[in-house]
């Protein structure tokens, strides 16, 4: 994916949020532009956030001599030149994916005739199969000769500095355009098994799959086909093992579902693979969040601190924003820049009661290494809305709730003083939920508020634990079988917690909340 050709650029200069962001005092760790003015920083707390203009799409981290090496789309320019600008490659490097490093541009744009470098991947070309030399790191990375955007095709750039920077091999495409549109996105992995490299390449409604010895020359062998959930983007192929011992591989995609009632976040099947084709367990996706901004999303390797790969779990990282309102956020005004990430999940395959296999997502573990204070509750009952003596921005709260008989329960999250405004998080019925529309929030239309999922209210109980930062909550609910993340901008005066039932009364059970310092 790319950056997009969006000609407007939202300020959020003179909206509600912008007033409020005026009545507290300026973070001096905030990067501000030198016209910002006095002004409150919405920069998150403990989530990755560019360090100046814009970012979009993560590019999946590799390992690299002992920490991870995490690519991303940045626009230098974003700020003077606009969305059109387009992106480079910047870098920042982690041990623990909480805390980053900025590195600085990695891959450059407008460098060669192709002008600037979109979506794609990096690989560690262990056995120099690309003859760069042995540990060379190759992208695969779509690039539009022309400067247009409908002809897409694929190029390489290596490093021989351990992924720092990278110099571009020569500017004819290694995978040339066949004559359509829709043609980018390569994800790149190791087919150890048969000794080559196999590729997914987003095509409109298809992942296609090539295969190559030495990742300059590539050869297309099949493609998946899903139709129904809009143009397919950034796809993703793993193989993982689940805790029953069960091998599956699984093929995700960001999709657009939104006009079929689904996310427009990553879908996903589990299934098969025979390093040719992918064979799905079931036809329809499932959805690793259902909140309305978690695109691009990609999944990494997880290895231990001695680099030991991990075969039963994974990592993840999305964009939190959407292209519906891509442009749309305070933090441009103080802080100089647009473009916050989710916090990085571990994500691992379950098997469900009725047999299915889904992947389960928890908030990184390191996370807990990063907490700098801690507030617990215990267990406290609720009958209609109970307001706690809690007072912040950026938090983690969790809880099991527990009842007998009720309609609906959860949390006003980042409440102003007089409960006009909030956002919601809980149960209702037959579906967890995340509404947003009680306060300030990039969704003009009022159409994409409340997000769902399902929910079996005959278990009597729901565990949540939400991530709540300046500019994003994140709920994961029962262990993570369903997430939402969503962007909210909520006055940064509005900093209450409530717990909420609706007819009857439950029991918040060990409840905890959490702050960070990174």
């Amino acid at each position: 994916m790319r950056l997009s050709s969006l000609s407007r650029r939202a300020l959020f200069a003179g909206s509600a949020a912008g007033v409020a962001g005026a009545l507290l005092p300026v973070s001096p760790a905030a990067a501000k532009p030198k016209s910002a003015g006095n002004c409150a920083s919405y920069r998150a707390a403990y989530h990755f956030t560019v360090p100046d203009q814009w970012k979009n799409d993560p590019q999946r981290p590799v390992w690299i001599d002992g920490e991870y090496h995490y690519y991303y789309l940045y626009n230098p320019d974003y700020l003077t030149a606009g969305t059109e600008a387009g992106t480079a490659w910047r870098l920042a490097t982690s041990r623990d994916l909480v805390s980053f490093t900025d590195r600085g541009v990695a891959v450059p744009k407008d460098t060669t005739v192709n002008g600037d470098v979109w979506s794609g991947s990096a690989v560690v070309d262990t056995d120099n199969t690309a003859g760069f030399g042995a540990g060379a790191v190759v992208v695969l990375v779509t690039m539009s000769p022309g400067g247009g955007t409908d002809h897409q095709e694929q190029f390489l750039y290596y490093s021989t500095d351990g992924g720092r920077t990278f110099r571009n091999h020569g500017t004819a495409p290694v995978l040339p355009n066949p004559g359509v549109r829709d043609f980018r996105d390569p994800k790149v992995i190791r087919d150890e098994e048969r000794g080559r490299w196999v590729m997914a390449l987003a095509e409109n409604t298809k992942v296609g799959f090539y295969h190559s010895a030495d990742l300059k020359s590539w050869t297309y062998v099949g493609g998946f086909v899903k139709d129904g959930i809009g143009v397919l983007e950034c796809p993703d192929l793993f193989r993982i093992t689940a805790s029953d011992g069960t091998v599956k591989w699984v093929l995700g995609v960001s999709a657009n579902g939104k006009g079929s009632g689904l996310p427009n976040t990553y879908a996903y099947w589990t299934g098969s693979f025979d390093g040719t084709a992918f064979t799905p367990d079931a036809s329809d996706p499932q959805w690793l969040d259902h909140g309305w901004d978690w695109y691009g999303a990609v999944t990494f390797e997880k290895r231990g601190a001695n680099g030991t790969l991990d075969q039963r779990a994974r990592y993840a990282i999305g964009w939190l924003n959407n292209w519906d309102y891509a442009n749309t956020t305070p933090t441009i005004d103080c802080d100089g820049f647009n473009g916050t990430d989710s916090i990085v999940r571990e994500i691992t395959l379950k098997r469900a009661a009725t047999g299915t296999y889904y992947l389960a997502s928890r908030p990184i573990a390191a996370l807990d290494d990063h907490v700098s204070r801690t507030i617990d509750l215990g267990d406290l009952s609720v009958s209609g809305t109970r307001v706690l003596d809690y007072r912040g921005i950026s938090y983690e709260v969790t809880t099991e709730v527990t009842w007998e008989s009720l309609t609906g329960a959860g949390f006003q999250l980042r409440r102003s003083a007089d409960g006009g405004r909030h956002i919601d998080a809980g149960v209702y019925g037959d579906y967890a939920f995340l509404n947003r529309r009680n306060t300030v929030n990039p969704d003009t239309s009022g159409r994409w508020q409340e997000s769902h999922s399902p929910f079996d209210r005959s278990a009597r109980t729901v565990r949540l634990r939400i991530l709540v930062d300046r500019t994003s909550v994140e709920m994961f609910v029962d262990d993570g079988r369903y997430v939402h993340s969503s962007e909210a901008f909520p006055y940064l005066v509005d900093t209450g917690l409530a717990l909420f039932t609706i007819d009857g009364t439950a029991v918040f059970r060990n409840t905890v909340i959490r702050e960070f310092t990174v």
